[in-house]
């Protein structure tokens, strides 16, 4: 296969080596002056088959949202000797524990952080948050309104991770969604609905059923009234 590089991959495998993080399509056409992000994508897949003909150390991975130039896993060992690169790398047993929990089981609180591993938490969570990996999403809606804690983009990009759905065993640790919950209380207010609307119906037809009646029986008296006027009229013709 043909290694070489034309201009257009040269200036996208440049971009991506000296970015640093991760790249989306369209910021790698703007710093690349390419004419759009499918150009782009379609240089980076044949900067892969490069790099992988030619047994290079690095491959151009998806990562978060965005892509990134990065090293294949064999060579961890060597480059962990670098500027102490395994030190800033490394976590704790705790605080990687803590952040396998918010991992797995975000948005989540302190408290239920604490919960799952039976001791305080507030110290790996600032931490966590001081490398990047968390973050505060926002407040529960629960009693005093606590933090939520998520993971970052860095987090996907250190990790090599797309999405959280490329976790390992996501299917089966991460909490399902509340989508059918949210479906069923649906239909039940639809039924509600329809219940009070046939409801409503049922009143309504009562009473017009009733303003009928109550019509008919003031005709009828109207009716009787005319006929005892006409008898009375009746009665003066005869006694004149």
């Amino acid at each position: 296969m043909d290694t070489r590089r034309s201009l257009k991959m040269a200036k996208v495998e440049a971009v991506l080596f000296v970015a640093d993080g991760a790249l989306s399509t369209r910021k790698i056409a703007q710093l690349a002056t390419l004419a759009n992000a499918k150009e782009a994508k379609e240089l980076i897949d044949q900067l892969n088959d490069a790099l992988a003909a030619s047994q290079s150390a690095f491959h151009i991975k998806r990562v978060a949202t965005g892509y990134r130039m990065m090293t294949h896993p064999q060579f961890s060992f060597w480059l962990n000797k670098l500027h102490q690169r395994q030190a800033a790398l490394k976590l704790s047993p705790p605080a990687m524990e803590t952040l396998a929990i918010v991992v797995y089981r975000q948005p989540i609180t302190r408290a239920d952080i604490e919960s799952v591993r039976g001791v305080q938490s507030a110290e790996m969570l600032k931490q966590l948050m001081d490398r990047g990996l968390v973050r505060i999403g926002g407040k529960d809606d629960s009693l005093g309104r606590p933090f939520l804690y998520e993971t970052t983009r860095k987090f996907l990009e250190i990790f090599g991770l797309k999405n959280l759905e490329d976790l390992p065993m996501a299917n089966m640790l991460r909490p399902a969604p509340e989508e059918p919950v949210k479906a069923a209380i649906e239909e039940t207010e639809d039924e509600t609905e329809d219940t009070s609307e046939s409801e409503e119906v049922d009143e309504l037809s009562t009473d017009a059923e009733e303003q009928t009646e109550e019509i008919s029986e003031v005709e009828e008296s109207d009716s009787f009234e005319d006929y005892e006027d006409e008898d009375s009229e009746d009665e003066d013709l005869e006694a004149a």
